[in-house]
């Protein structure tokens, strides 16, 4: 009886349960609030969710051994029922964890930018900025401010996924922001001209992928935070000249 428990692959829910109060009762040690811990974990449950979907779609589609048509087709159509409900569920918990006050679908909606927001937004935009560049002595250190103003141009659902849109627009732009750091970021001959001071910025990763967008909406909660508009005009600039 004990070893066919030890080999059964599945957690059962009071263990799944235990797991995440241990989770929220250390990140509570370490001064994260109970309602940014609870959806840190929602907002991995769900990713967890949409990997399977991901991952049954794909096995769903090889159809094991030769077994006539009428087989391979009732094997499509039960991947394709089970991989359905597995895409509702997860969009239901994504749902839930970035809105749950709405009953529907995600409003348009931008309220206002919450903490553990900003976290990830700097978590996501450090190491995409070294992959470029060297930390410099002259980073202006307005991190939260500047990812504030960046952020709130977004819906909720819209910074959910941040973090992956930032990593496809570093790597659609590659060589132009190779050339735009080696030219106007640390090291560079305009390194200590102050229109270009948020390039000595990890946050610069986030401001050039909104400027790679239509800039109103970041120009407006720009000027709203009271940032320095040579901030967002030198990148621009920059981003324009290597283009």
């Amino acid at each position: 009886m004990q070893a066919a428990e030890e080999n059964r692959p599945e957690l059962d829910s009071v263990s799944v349960l235990n797991a995440k109060r241990t989770l929220l009762q250390l990140l509570g040690r370490a001064g994260v609030s109970a309602d940014d811990a609870e959806g840190l974990i929602a907002l991995v449950e769900a990713g967890a969710l949409a990997g399977a979907c991901e991952e049954a779609g794909a096995l769903g589609a090889s159809v094991p051994g030769d077994k006539g048509e009428p087989y391979e087709s009732g094997w499509l159509d039960g991947a394709r029922a089970v991989t359905d409900e597995l895409r509702s569920i997860a969009e239901r918990a994504l749902r839930q964890t970035v809105d749950p006050d709405a009953p529907g679908a995600a409003p348009a909606a931008r309220p206002p930018v919450g903490r553990m927001e900003v976290e990830q937004a700097k978590a996501a935009v450090s190491p995409l900025y070294l992959a470029f560049t060297a930390p410099s002595d002259l980073d202006p250190e307005v991190t939260e401010e500047v990812l504030r103003a960046v952020l709130a141009t977004m819906t909720p659902r819209q910074r959910a996924r941040y973090a992956g849109r930032l990593a496809d627009f570093v790597a659609a732009h590659r060589a132009r922001l190779e050339r735009l750091y080696v030219e106007y970021g640390p090291g560079s001959p305009t390194a200590i001209h102050g229109r270009y001071s948020l390039l000595h910025s990890a946050t610069s990763i986030a401001v050039l992928e909104r400027l790679a967008t239509p800039t109103a909406a970041l120009r407006q909660e720009w000027d709203a935070a009271e940032l320095p508009p040579a901030w967002l005009d030198g990148p621009l600039r920059a981003w324009e000249a290597v283009g």
